[in-house]
């Protein structure tokens, strides 16, 4: 078996965390120095934090501790500790979004609304991760731990890392594009992208309002699907829980897109639905009814337009404030015309609504996250090409982590959804990530 390097380290699953909590075996305070401990060794290498926050967090975890001690349990994440992307919330933190237009920006005057979901569970916010600019392409210090060489992708870069070298079990990631599959797909970790536009937006960001939306990292899919199942929201509930012992109908969908797939990627492609088969699914390998192609070019037509609408003040902020990857997607937003926007937008309601009722019967979608494995430099976060698709067909994403590459890096899945089939969805990438995650 290839040996991680140093800065690799599995925090921990979280339904046990909590469980140890519950059971006074391990207490939140214990839990964080271990966490706190982890960080210090690190992420001076990794350097996925933009900001610590340990002071309140210390005070959170000790008023936990006694909480418990008297029999008082806040809900499922009580004395876990997460890490919060810094295009989001935390009251009395400056909210910065890795940008010097930024730099002076108060503190948040209240928690973003995931935040507060989760600190009503019983979480701790330990700090803010590193992100991309606005979480766009201007990238972050953050890097891999499998290669510090290498990106960790975007533009939740800071958080798919630091639950990929075991610093925090639990980081909030944003997704526009790729920004959340990616990270975890290159890190080696699990991320649960829920339907777009699914959880609330309050006191996050704003990059493309009809787009982004915010999903959860873990180390594996079991800890981000509880994440996502704990604070999903009532109306998400409706269509209840995956059967327990139900073999499940599988697509591992083709698209000439995947063409441009490496040959480790496609080997574990084939591993993956062979490891679903001899566990009793059904996985079946149909074509496309329409063009990821296509999808793709309306998803970044749409994003660009909103983005040159949304974040036009930044292009009068002083030179040199914004980086150049956001000035330059303004400025293309702003020549998309009116017109060419809802002839896109219409489109992708369209393939949406063709490709859903071609799969009746499926489950859930098999996909490789990305062409290939994490690039060389932080200059360049990743292809999102295969990623960008199924964020515009709107549906829960769940990156599953599938093993490494010749050059030992992260290789990841996506399990894809129907929109709004979220809190089943959870179960199901649980019953395919116990037969083919490794």
């Amino acid at each position: 078996m290839t040996k991680h390097p140093d800065t690799v380290a599995d925090p921990g699953r979280i339904v046990s965390l909590a469980q140890q909590i519950r059971d006074g075996v391990l207490s939140p305070v214990e839990l964080l120095q271990r966490y706190i401990d982890r960080i210090d060794a690190v992420d001076s290498e990794v350097q996925a934090w933009r900001e610590l926050c340990l002071d309140g967090a210390r005070s959170e975890a000790e008023a936990l501790t006694r909480e418990i001690e008297t029999g008082t349990i806040r809900g499922p994440l009580h004395g876990i500790p997460v890490g919060v992307k810094d295009i989001i919330d935390v009251k009395g933190v400056p909210t910065r979004c890795n940008s010097k237009s930024r730099a002076d920006i108060g503190p948040a005057t209240a928690d973003a609304e995931t935040v507060a979901a989760l600190r009503a569970a019983g979480a701790i916010m330990i700090g803010k991760t590193h992100t991309t600019e606005f979480a766009f392409r201007d990238p972050s210090p953050a890097c891999n731990p499998h290669n510090l060489a290498h990106t960790p992708g975007g533009s939740s870069s800071g958080s798919g890392a630091a639950v990929g070298a075991g610093m925090v079990p639990i980081a909030l990631g944003t997704q526009t594009m790729a920004s959340v599959n990616r990270p975890a797909a290159y890190c080696g970790i699990a991320a649960f992208k829920p339907s777009t536009r699914l959880m609330p937006g309050a006191g996050v960001a704003l990059l493309s309002g009809l787009y982004d939306t915010v999903g959860y990292y873990g180390y594996r899919v079991a800890d981000a699907a509880t994440v996502f199942e704990v604070i999903c929201p009532s109306h998400a509930r409706m269509h209840g829980a995956a059967a327990a012992n139900t073999a499940l109908t599988i697509t591992n969908l083709q698209d000439p897109v995947l063409e441009t797939a490496d040959e480790d990627i496609q080997k574990s492609m084939r591993q993956t639905a062979k490891l679903l088969k001899d566990a009793g699914h059904t996985v079946r390998t149909q074509n496309s009814p329409v063009s990821f192609a296509d999808i793709q070019e309306q998803h970044r037509l749409t994003m660009e337009y909103e983005i040159g609408r949304f974040q036009r003040e930044l292009l009068d902020k002083p030179k040199g404030s914004v980086g150049p990857y956001l000035c330059e997607a303004i400025e293309r937003g702003l020549e998309i015309s009116e017109a060419d926007y809802f002839e896109a937008r219409r489109a992708i309601d369209n393939a949406r609504h063709s490709f859903f009722n071609h799969f009746p019967d499926t489950d859930a979608f098999l996909w490789p996250a990305t062409p290939k494995t994490a690039p060389k430099g932080l200059e360049w976060t990743g292809d999102a090409s295969y990623i960008s698709p199924w964020t515009a067909l709107g549906g829960p994403v769940v990156t599953m982590p599938a093993g490494l590459s010749s050059e030992n890096m992260p290789i990841g899945y996506l399990l894809a959804g129907t929109p709004g089939s979220d809190y089943r969805f959870a179960g199901t990438a649980r019953k395919i990530a116990d037969a083919a995650e490794r």
